[in-house]
């Protein structure tokens, strides 16, 4: 269940009634968090791709439907971002949004509204699904991730939202690239920005262009990895005031762009680029964005040890356990264990040792 994408307006709107209404019970949630099956991603990728947009139409059903409904689930969306990015997708109020999915926006779908406010409806909930999909790739539940990403695509297309479906497809990008699959990942986010580079906001676009480049820093491809960190930057840059600039996106800043050229330029092993994005992600406060600040120094970390550079990369590691210790996040807390398997060939080290020791206890506690 979930991973269906109809063709048909009316199907999808059921199946997504039916699929955030009915599946969403903590036995089924953790029996769909197994991993991710990315040959099931190909057919509502393609289908995206090939139509990224249908034209809502009015519905009469249950109780009327308002701007009021659509600006509640816009202020949870909001809410559910702020307590990921700060504690992680594991915290309750983080993990929550499938609540509201399931209880406030699911019933809404079945409700009866214009085109308009449908179409806003399908937005909103896109959001929240993809939102969920998040904080379950957070905590490692890959399969549920998938199958709420695919929700969240399309939402978008039923919203006529091509914006919203671009924006989408590169957070699939990102789940496709952080298990592995670099070429779907690239596929992903091309087609994101190609799709929406006459329709999406420039912030959007410049999110496309970040998760293309991470996919092409972990294929060791460095020209198009600069490439497309480079078009990013330049996006980010083309904003004006009165440019129109989604407000679910306001997180992604030159600092946030350089937090993940951080770990761009690590997989490259170019440590001097690295430390150089390093210094202008500092920007970066760490009371909102404290996960991303700490896997950004965790990524520095293991790529001065990786460079020989022991103390340096201890240090920072001590940092970055320091501040991923208060969030959860199963992905998060990867990146120090990554940080500990870089530092086996100095293994027998009592302080590294100790270092390795203090991680574990300070994660196991999280």
């Amino acid at each position: 269940m979930g991973l269906d994408f109809p063709r048909d307006p009316d199907d999808a709107l059921r199946l997504s009634y039916e699929y955030w209404s009915t599946m969403l019970d903590r036995r089924t949630l953790l029996a769909a968090g197994g991993p991710l099956a990315i040959a099931a991603y190909h057919a509502p990728v393609r289908r995206w791709l090939a139509k990224p947009a249908d034209y809502p139409t009015e519905q009469k059903g249950g109780g009327q439907v308002g701007r009021a409904d659509l600006d509640d689930l816009w202020l949870a969306a909001e809410e559910a971002r702020r307590w990921d990015s700060k504690y992680g997708g594991g915290n309750a109020r983080a993990s929550s949004v499938t609540d509201v999915l399931q209880h406030r926006a699911a019933p809404l779908l079945r409700g009866t509204y214009t085109h308009a406010i449908g179409a806003g409806l399908f937005t909103a909930t896109s959001e929240l699904a993809r939102i969920a999909a998040w904080a379950a790739v957070d905590m490692g539940h890959h399969g549920l991730a998938q199958q709420h990403f695919i929700q969240a695509l399309r939402l978008a297309r039923s919203a006529g939202d091509v914006q919203a479906g671009s924006y989408v497809l590169a957070t699939m990008s990102l789940h496709a690239y952080l298990q592995g699959h670099v070429s779907e990942a690239i596929d992903m986010a091309e087609g994101a920005y190609e799709q929406g580079k006459h329709q999406a906001a420039p912030r959007v676009l410049a999110f496309a262009k970040l998760a293309e480049a991470r996919a092409h820093g972990k294929a060791r491809d460095a020209r198009s990895a600069g490439r497309a960190l480079a078009t990013a930057e330049q996006l980010l840059s083309s904003i004006r005031p009165g440019t129109r600039d989604p407000k679910e996106l306001s997180y992604l800043t030159h600092a946030r762009i350089s937090t993940d050229a951080v770990e761009i330029c690590r997989d490259l092993g170019d440590l001097k680029s690295a430390l150089r994005w390093s210094k202008q992600a500092d920007a970066m406060p760490i009371g909102v964005y404290t996960r991303a600040v700490g896997i950004r120094l965790a990524v520095l970390s293991s790529a001065h040890i990786k460079a020989g550079e022991l103390d340096e990369g201890l240090s920072l590691g001590e940092r970055a356990v320091g501040i991923l210790s208060r969030v959860r996040s199963t992905r998060a807390h990867n990146y120090v264990r990554q940080v500990n398997d870089t530092l086996q060939p100095w293994s027998a080290e009592g302080r590294v040792s100790d270092f390795v020791r203090r991680n574990t206890t300070a994660l196991a506690s999280a």
